[in-house]
């Protein structure tokens, strides 16, 4: 019970914290996942998020996942079945529930010079805790230097061509498969 206690607890402060989307608090989700709770590895971590990001449907798959881990250790199936279940709808309805609530005030607030700053100032931060979300599953996906430099190789692809990113996540998985990464 404790576990499922952590797991929502976790997911409810995550969800308003989430500006921009649950990828930007995956810094603040690695540390209490791996580091604190040692519900996973950072390897585990790395394949879970890689999972979830090629999985059809939102993004932050990862969240159910986790919770399915977590779930797992404490109750066996059905137990991670619970965890999964728990941590998506932690993660999903605080910010939801906030979202919806706000949204009822600033439909109002058209034209308020206090909406304008707040609406350019969350582009910036939001930038920012994309960045570190970089940083920290590069940390956690890639442990030697054909990791770096292969990372280093697929950003600068996205950044510099218009190649459907299908095709660098191909080689880069081709990669993986004849054990250069």
């Amino acid at each position: 019970m404790t576990t499922y206690l952590h797991v929502i607890g976790l997911f409810a402060g995550l969800s308003l914290l989430s500006i921009g989307g649950g990828n930007t608090v995956l810094p603040e989700m690695h540390m209490n996942v791996v580091r604190r709770e040692h519900w996973l590895t950072d390897a585990q971590f790395a394949d879970l998020f890689a999972i979830s990001q090629t999985a059809p449907g939102p993004s932050i798959l990862i969240v159910a996942l986790i919770g399915y881990g977590a779930g797992l250790s404490a109750a066996g199936v059905p137990g991670a079945i619970l965890g999964g279940v728990l941590a998506t709808v932690a993660m999903v309805m605080p910010a939801a529930s906030l979202v919806y609530v706000v949204t009822l005030f600033w439909q109002r607030a058209q034209k308020s010079r206090l909406r304008a700053a707040v609406e350019k100032g969350f582009a910036p931060l939001t930038v920012g805790l994309i960045l570190a979300t970089s940083v920290v599953m590069t940390r956690a996906a890639d442990h030697n230097w054909r990791g770096y430099l292969l990372t280093a190789l697929c950003t600068i692809v996205f950044l510099r061509t218009s190649l459907n990113p299908l095709v660098v996540v191909a080689a880069a998985g081709l990669a993986g498969a004849l054990g250069v990464v």
